[in-house]
């Protein structure tokens, strides 16, 4: 047996590859002054899947590692109960439009998402894995399933989702001279989900935790939503 396949054959070559390809990415972030094309997941996502491939080693191998990292991924999201608890009297000053908003945003993303799909001459499972694109992977997965899609195509359109939201968004509400923190919030945790979420937090606590209750939000009102259209 080889040296790589010894490493790549142990979980920590996942975690180790994973957590040193994002720091150099989260340093480029940096020096680049935050600039969108410069977003640490999108390019860590990138370096990561040409690594592999260059190195003709298996996702099995990776996986390994990278579900020892997905399993913070609770705790995290726990965590963002802090910001949000900070911006309480904030949030609740402007309850309805937040929950108005986020119904709205969710609505739209399954709707549109299904609409294209369709009229571009997707096919049903297309249809269904990608109505809920835009909720957080484990809502997403659960809904895929339940109504007949592709599990590991719909995780594949929710990363995208997230990484495109978080690079062109901030740009998007930038053109369209939206200044509201929490406007940038709800728009970045609705379109984009966690991704999207730790975006937000880059540019200030009240954007991510605006963007952390969207995502929440948003994640109970997509499966209602997916459903409804399941049935029309």
């Amino acid at each position: 047996m080889s040296l790589w396949q010894t490493l790549t054959g142990s979980p920590l070559f996942g975690v180790v590859l994973t957590l040193g390809v994002y720091q150099v990415a989260v340093t480029v972030a940096r020096r680049a002054r935050g600039r969108a094309y410069a977003n640490p997941v999108l390019w860590s996502v990138v370096i990561i899947v040409v690594l592999l491939l260059v190195s003709k080693t298996p996702l099995e191998a990776y996986a390994r590692g990278g579900d020892m990292i997905g399993f913070f991924l609770g705790p995290a999201t726990v965590a963002l109960a802090l910001p949000l608890y900070r911006q309480l009297d904030r949030i609740k000053q402007a309850a309805l439009p937040i929950l108005g908003a986020s119904v709205c945003g969710a609505t739209a993303a399954v709707l549109v998402a299904g609409w294209v799909t369709k009229a571009l001459g997707g096919s049903r499972e297309l249809v269904a894995s990608m109505l809920p694109k835009s909720a957080t992977t484990p809502v997403a997965l659960a809904v895929t399933e339940t109504i007949g899609g592709i599990p590991a195509l719909t995780a594949a359109l929710v990363i995208l989702t997230g990484v495109l939201g978080a690079v062109a968004g901030p740009a998007v509400l930038r053109l369209a001279r939206i200044r509201s923190e929490l406007a940038h919030g709800l728009a970045m945790g609705i379109s984009a989900h966690g991704i999207g979420t730790a975006r937000a937090l880059g540019e200030s606590q009240a954007t991510g935790a605006f963007a952390a209750l969207a995502m929440a939000l948003s994640a109970v009102i997509t499966p209602v939503v997916v459903a409804a259209t399941a049935l029309l």
